[in-house]
């Protein structure tokens, strides 16, 4: 076994090329041994072993820099640069994040969890370097599906005029997530067809050298090619085709189902555990939406499973012209749909709220602006989102709900949201979005709130003490109220807020009446949220407004509930806040 000999790439260079192939064979191994137990992204990862064993081969890293885009396809990589323990060991399988990060070793460069950024961050290593008189070689390593997105773009065309060291590869697996959407697309697979000699060469008409290799698990020749390039004085791009999913025959069958998941059995494939949530809400209500209005369409960017426009589904809806994949590019998405709704669609777009972050001026200025209805749907914000620090939606609230003419609106349950995106996919007055709970309640009432009238709603009417609560908080809330109501025989007021683009200013003058203190609580960031909205409009008045949320932070890997706690949002110490202030 070589791979229990690898302590970094120093020792791979000590190898010759057929004990290099065997250590390829081990990082895979390794690799799948831990996605089988521990889940992960599997498919990336699992078809660039060789890219990495060879670029380690042949360059010095930490003195050259690799730059991984979005660290889906980093985890050879760790393996090759003393982490492996992390991946032989069940007990370290903890030691590392699932990115990219320079605190866990010198080799890495960037904390990187979004797509379409490793040119950038790659030809700014590059000119540090060259302001430093420094030698050392620069890779970007970018996915095929990264490329759609626009500061990849932005980056080739910089890097056309760029005249020093600078080798760029392009990790083509013919794949994003789901497939691949757009024109650059066409223009890889006629290149992937022509062995890289087809006219039309899309890296060319950026001014770049360009070299393709068929067979990207030939370390061979990835050696070879690797070799040839070292030490360029110009930038270089490195077309390289993979197999996603390599290694394993069903990941490779099914690539966007093995994007990423849980644990599995190595046999077959199987899942180790059963599936958490198996919610169909948001992709019933678009469903129904399309099936009813001809004029509607849904746009999604490169996550349409994130929708529940699952592999299986979704054809239908393209073959209609009604659903759109736009790929890795948020910011056309936005400004698409901002189109669609101005001539006369009714447009629905969505991703994960991280994700959104990418889309700040087209959702501004050429959305909100221009006052178009379209609808958004924002997916898994708050503290029960996804909780890497790269992946992190603390602050969706204070992104979005400052924004003119946008309602922002936050369901507690299902009904609520059915209701809700029934309102936004009819009215033609406002841009409206709608923030997406990781999983949805049911109060098995139906809704029939009008949405076009923006209310609080007063869940518990009571005296003293009120909590407004935001979204999934409003359960907390209440479980106070009745621990209050229980020990101390007084009832307090709950109020869910329902949407956060605006206060209810008549019940906010009607609880000074009867109320002495408010208390909000929200599942994000509490700088600039919308409980410090509430605590402004009470500014010079005798009611007391206490705040909770989420500390101002980059959080990463945390328990959501724990972190909930740590933020003074239990049922213990809101109830001890309450009693002794009473």
């Amino acid at each position: 076994m070589y791979l229990e000999n690898i302590n970094g790439p120093s020792d791979i260079q000590k190898l010759n090329l057929d004990e290099l192939r065997i250590l390829a064979d081990e990082t895979r191994d390794a690799l799948i041994h831990k996605i089988s137990l521990a889940g992960g992204h599997n498919g990336p990862n699992l078809g660039m072993v060789e890219v990495t064993t060879a670029l380690h081969y042949v360059f010095h890293s930490p003195i050259d820099k690799f730059v991984f885009d979005v660290s889906h396809q980093s985890y050879p990589h760790k393996i090759l640069t003393g982490r492996k323990q992390a991946f032989l060991d069940e007990e370290h399988f903890h030691d590392v994040t699932g990115y990219t990060n320079p605190e866990e070793s010198e080799h890495d460069f960037f904390t990187i969890g979004h797509t379409s950024t490793s040119i950038s961050l790659a030809l700014g290593l590059a000119k540090g370097r060259d302001l430093n008189h420094g030698k050392e070689n620069i890779i970007a390593i970018i996915g095929d599906g990264s490329l759609s997105g626009g500061e990849a773009l932005e980056a080739l065309d910089y890097a056309g005029e760029y005249r020093n060291n600078l080798i760029i590869i392009v990790n083509d697996n013919d794949q994003s997530i789901a497939e691949n959407h757009g024109g650059l697309y066409k223009n890889l697979k006629e290149l992937r067809e022509s062995n890289g000699n087809c006219t039309n060469n899309i890296f060319k008409s950026f001014g770049l050298e360009y070299h393709y290799l068929e067979d990207g698990h030939d370390l061979f020749k990835l050696v070879d090619l690797f070799n040839s390039v070292k030490d360029i004085d110009h930038p270089v791009v490195l077309h390289i085709h993979t197999i996603k999913g390599k290694g394993l025959a069903y990941a490779e069958k099914n690539r966007e189902a093995w994007h990423a998941g849980g644990p599995f059995h190595v046999e077959d494939g199987s899942p180790r555990f059963t599936s958490g949530s198996n919610d169909t809400t948001v992709f019933d209500s678009i469903k129904t939406l399309l099936d009813n209005n001809e004029k509607a369409i849904v746009l999604n960017a490169g996550t349409p499973m994130g929708l529940g426009f699952t592999q299986d589904v979704r054809q239908e809806y393209v073959d209609r012209g009604q659903f759109i994949d736009v790929g890795i590019a948020e910011e056309n998405m936005v400004a698409m749909s901002s189109g669609i709704a101005k001539n006369g669609g009714t447009a629905v777009f969505g991703t994960y709220a991280p994700f959104l972050q990418r889309t700040y001026d087209q959702l501004s200025h050429d959305l909100c602006l221009n006052d178009n209805p379209a609808v958004m749907l924002v997916l898994s914000p708050g503290v029960y989102g996804m909780n890497s620090n790269t992946h992190i939606a603390l602050c969706d609230i204070q992104m979005f709900a400052h924004i003119p003419n946008l309602i922002y609106l936050a369901p507690t349950t299902k009904e609520e949201y059915e209701q809700m995106f029934k309102y936004a996919t009819t009215q033609k007055d406002h841009p409206v979005g709608i923030r997406i709970p990781a999983s949805f309640v049911s109060s098995g009432i139906k809704d029939e709130t009008d949405y076009s009238v923006l209310k609080n709603k007063v869940e518990i009417q009571g005296e003293k003490f009120a909590i407004f609560a935001v979204g999934c908080m409003l359960a907390l809330a209440k479980k106070v109220a009745e621990k209050i109501k229980e020990e101390i025989g007084i009832q307090i007021t709950v109020i869910n807020p329902r949407f956060l683009t605006g206060l209810d200013i008549e019940l906010l003058e009607k609880l000074k009446k009867n109320h002495t203190h408010i208390l909000t609580l929200e599942d994000g960031e509490l700088v600039s949220g919308y409980g410090q909205n509430i605590a402004s409009y009470y500014g010079d008045s005798d009611i007391k407004v206490k705040n909770y949320g989420i500390s101002k932070a980059f959080h990463t890997d945390y328990d959501p509930n724990e972190l909930l706690v740590q933020n003074g949002m239990s049922v213990e110490n809101l109830f001890q806040y309450i009693q002794e202030n009473i």
